[in-house]
């Protein structure tokens, strides 16, 4: 693999990683001293050494938590501890006796842990499409904080209840969030993008108690309304008792239920502080939710603490986020990348929204706000970094980003040619971090580390405290082989349940039915010569040419190369049957407006593929399609294509952001 950037001694110096490495062997914990950290051995020593490196992050990050650090070091209680005589690599699901448990002893507040920074420094920036912005600061924030969190006790919500956020990512989701989780309740958030039946199979499952809701939203240009879509997500899921409501439109409630009322209103007035609930270490703060294009949404139940170790050492280490440095990460409500941003406040960074499509008013619009804000990290999908690309948007030519750090990526595999993009025309002197993990985790198994270089087409390293492997076709840890994702040994941040799975059946079923007590992620990846990992794409998506295993990811970092082409899914067609069946790729492509696949151009793609990867890549087939099926998140899914071609029911439509698109898949003669 190609270097593309090398992290200058001053970086390495001054990064919290180098930092943390100092404070562990202040602390007598791990004794070496490279600078720059001898990344491999931290790693091993971090997962070797789980409870004695999770105590450490605790401690480091300061985290505020009743008797955690003192039972730590005194060994009045196990950092992780099982039931009956199993180990503590025990990966049953937790619901199970034998499952492990985090820091039994400890009692603390996610909440009070986001909000521990009180200061007029700026906490949350807010921005939309018509350009309006509005800033609070940490001592705002805590203020409007307390305020909600009063009112919402006086509307009878207590420990355990769930509260469900139907909003855009503006400031006051951040707010009715952490006044819930102050609480003891547990929050759950989808974006207003999600239809009816959407939020239906979602929020129906855990039965929340309050809806905080806006009127609407925008999006391209245009303010969408939501007002019927609130009437009657309350009507049809009665555990609903108060709804309040974010005027982001007009002040008209009359289309709403008799129990609504305005956000502002309920902001009780004279409450200066918040009485936080104090409780068990995984006691539930998000519940979280699969895309569903499979089925019924599973609902995933996070806890506090596993929620703040993790986010802790991901921004404040592998991100090398510090107080003071602002986060931007374009997301919605609804995708998991929105819980990390919002962590980024327990650091001391402020983090800034941004209520609108990516490309609205135009192109360039997240690179304004990355200026205008002076953004330290910038986050975004790797769909988007090649959208700026193609549109020939130069950053380090147009704008002022003297700021910028670091970009971080995910979403999909960061094709190789985006890290050319991103060093050529964004910046030169950049932390480019790819980032893998997923809703499952509410965190990553693969991300950044900013005191080592950065290669072409990889992710740098796998996360401290994650024993990430890759197991080949025999269920052995292999190298530089593709094979499955997969992670050997408990961690904080595993589920502490599904809801509604009281024995662990689906849980189980989820992550533990391929290997035995070890957690299959279902990426298809691999672990590189430099310690590093390229992702490949969903292992229940990989294609099967005669037999070989390929990444459709590696597919699409071949073509869309190409200027004509916008984006692309490949899937395999299933042909004859029993031993002489076997599988044929069919590359579906979007196109450039006004362009047509002909001859010349479906050769040239073919010869891409050919050149860069091997003819068992080249497709059988390509089909030009005015749309690609993605999910709300902007993930495109292959599966629902899949099964669109061979005739089978797609099961739940309504997770897609344009489910329309499937009827392009029916029936194509070019397929028969």
């Amino acid at each position: 693999m190609t270097l593309v950037w090398q992290p200058s001694i001053e970086r390495i110096n001054n990064a919290r990683l180098t930092d943390f490495v100092s404070f562990l062997n202040r602390r007598g914990s791990y004794t070496r001293t490279e600078v720059p950290v001898d990344y491999a051995s931290l790693h091993t020593w971090s997962v070797e050494n789980r409870e004695e490196f999770w105590l450490c992050i605790a401690e480091y990050f300061g985290v505020r938590a009743n008797d955690l650090i003192a039972q730590g070091h005194s060994g009045g209680s196990d950092v992780v501890s099982q039931g009956g005589s199993i180990g503590i690599d025990r990966m049953a699901p937790p619901t199970i006796a034998e499952g492990p448990r985090w820091f039994t002893g400890a009692r603390l507040n996610f909440a009070e842990n986001i909000l521990k920074h009180r200061s007029t420094a700026r906490a949350i920036v807010s921005r939309n499409e018509k350009g309006i912005v509005q800033e609070l600061s940490f001592e705002e924030l805590y203020q409007r904080v307390a305020q909600l969190a009063a009112s919402l006790r006086g509307m009878g919500v207590e420990v355990g209840d769930r509260v469900a956020g139907f909003m855009p990512n503006i400031a006051e989701t951040i707010i009715a969030m952490l006044a819930t989780t102050s609480i003891g309740a547990v929050w759950s958030s989808c974006s207003p993008d999600f239809g009816v039946q959407g939020i239906f199979d979602r929020f129906s499952q855990i039965r929340p108690k309050v809806l905080f809701a806006a009127d609407g939203y925008l999006y391209g240009g245009k303010e969408i309304d939501c007002v019927e879509r609130v009437a009657q997500i309350v009507e049809r899921i009665p555990s609903i008792e108060h709804v309040v409501v974010v005027p982001y439109r007009n002040r008209d409630l009359s289309g709403l239920p008799h129990n609504a009322v305005l956000f502002d209103k309920a902001l009780a007035t004279g409450v200066n502080e918040i009485e936080f609930e104090q409780l068990p270490f995984d006691h539930p703060v998000y519940i979280m939710y699969s895309s569903g294009t499979t089925g019924l949404p599973k609902c995933m139940v996070h806890g506090a603490g596993g929620t703040i170790l993790q986010h802790s050492k991901e921004l404040g280490l592998h991100t090398d986020l510090k107080e003071g440095d602002t986060m931007f990460y374009y997301t919605t409500c609804g995708w998991m990348m929105w819980n990390w941003m919002v962590s980024s406040l327990s650091l001391g960074a402020a983090v800034v929204l941004f209520d609108g499509a990516p490309l609205s008013p135009k192109f360039s619009t997240l690179w304004d706000i990355v200026a205008a804000e002076s953004v330290t990290h910038f986050g975004t999908s790797a769909k988007y970094l090649a959208v700026s690309e193609k549109n020939e948007i130069a950053p380090s030519k147009t704008h002022n980003i003297s700021s910028l750090r670091a970009v971080l990526s995910t979403g999909s595999p960061l094709a190789d040619h985006s890290y050319d993009y991103v060093y050529s025309l964004v910046k030169s002197d950049l932390h480019l971090a790819s980032i893998s993990g997923g809703t499952d985790i509410i965190s990553c198994f693969a991300l950044g580390n900013p005191t080592a270089p950065v290669f072409r087409g990889e992710l740098q390293a796998r996360g401290l405290g994650m024993a990430v492997e890759i197991y080949g076709d025999s269920g052995q840890s292999v190298r530089q082989t593709a094979g499955e994702l997969v992670c050997t040994k408990a961690f904080p941040s595993m589920p502490v349940s599904f809801w509604d799975d009281p024995e662990g059946k689906k849980y189980h079923d989820a992550y533990f039915d391929t290997y035995k007590n070890v957690w299959r992620h279902g990426d298809w990846a691999e672990i590189t010569e430099n310690d590093g990992l390229i992702i490949y794409g969903r292992s229940d998506a990989t294609l099967n040419p005669s037999g070989v295993r390929i990444g459709t990811a590696e597919i699409y970092r071949q073509v869309e190369q190409l200027p004509e082409v916008l984006e692309s899914v490949a899937v395999g067609k299933e042909v004859g049957e029993g031993a002489h069946g076997d599988v044929q790729i069919v590359l579906f492509v979007r196109l450039r407006e006004g362009l047509i696949l002909d001859v010349p151009l479906k050769d040239r793609i073919k010869a891409q593929i050919r050149a860069n990867t091997s003819p068992l890549h080249v497709p059988k087939l390509i089909v030009q399609v005015a749309d690609i099926p993605r999910t709300i998140s902007g993930k495109i899914t292959e599966i629902a294509v899949r099964e669109v071609i061979h005739g089978r029911p797609v099961k739940n439509t309504d997770a897609l952001a344009n489910p329309q698109s499937l009827e392009l898949f029916r029936n194509i003669p070019q397929l028969r």
